[in-house]
């Protein structure tokens, strides 16, 4: 399994010969190294519906045929654009041929705003436990502390946990290094810093409050291999 951060929340996952793409935020994101119009995609899974993390979603899902796996609101919007995608929320957990995939709560908002602006609601948010090749793999998505990573992590052994970071919409490094040493992962990677001005973080800051050998920050493009 290969796993390579594309700046903000952007997570790509290559596993059991297809390309996932977690929250494709890529056009107006100064923070990553793709352009939209060569990714190649065949499952995005979604955390919310925030601008900043479904971002080109539509669009790559169409051009590539990809499925994509959502919270039931927003995969109700989404495919009402003619996308492909399948509906699920918290709690929930779904053996696909591409992996396992698991939502959990979070501690967030969950809107879309139109080119009328007009707030749509889109459910609730959620974090996203993805399990494939015998790898568990967690994205926070974004998200408050909340005491519940605690039995996240007690549930499952997870090999690297993608936590926020930004403070101000999200946990800060202070509240992420908390939930880093609750969730127990093997290895943390912080996300969601840096792309705006408001969430301007040092990653290596927030490395230094975990365990030894714990964190690990990936420059947009840069991958790691489990």
């Amino acid at each position: 399994m290969k796993l390579t951060y594309h700046g903000h929340s952007v997570v790509k996952i290559e596993t059991n010969g297809k390309t996932i793409f977690i929250d494709p935020f890529i056009t107006g994101n100064g923070a990553t190294d793709l352009n939209a119009d060569d990714v190649k995609v065949d499952v995005i899974l979604l955390t919310h519906g925030h601008s900043d993390h479904v971002g080109d979603t539509i669009p790559l899902a169409l051009r590539n045929n990809a499925l994509v796996v959502a919270p039931f609101e927003l995969a109700t919007y989404l495919s009402w654009q003619g996308v492909n995608a399948h509906p699920m929320h918290i709690g929930g957990a779904r053996q696909f041929e591409f992996g396992k995939v698991k939502l959990t709560q979070a501690f967030h908002g969950s809107s879309y705003i139109d080119e009328n602006k007009q707030i749509i609601y889109t459910g609730m948010p959620c974090g996203i436990l993805f399990y494939a090749e015998g790898k568990t793999i967690y994205h926070a998505g974004d998200t408050a502390l909340f005491s519940d990573m605690k039995l996240i992590g007690e549930r499952n052994e997870i090999d690297v946990a993608f936590l926020p970071i930004g403070d101000n919409f999200t946990m800060g490094p202070e509240d992420a290094a908390l939930a880093a040493d609750w969730l127990r992962a093997k290895t943390v990677v912080p996300i969601h810093y840096n792309t705006f001005p408001v969430i301007e973080q040092n990653p290596h800051q927030f490395v230094s409050l975990l365990k030894e050998g714990v964190g690990k920050v990936l420059q947009p493009g840069e991958s790691m291999e489990l």
